[in-house]
């Protein structure tokens, strides 16, 4: 099997020629809010989890 670069590039070059005409700019907006969503529940997880674990002094 060829690794070479060229492969790679083709590969790659290939892949995102299928991919970009099918986005519509209402999956990219989904995409965002969904991170966004994803990164405030987490932070919040991580708030309460710490809060639960701390010693009290």
């Amino acid at each position: 099997m060829d690794n070479s670069l060229t492969l790679r590039a083709g590969t790659f070059g290939g892949f995102a020629l299928s991919v970009i005409p099918n986005l519509t700019s209402a999956d990219v907006l989904k995409t965002i809010v969904l991170a966004f969503i994803g990164a405030v529940v987490s932070f919040g997880v991580t708030l309460f989890l710490k809060h639960l674990t701390s010693k009290k002094k």
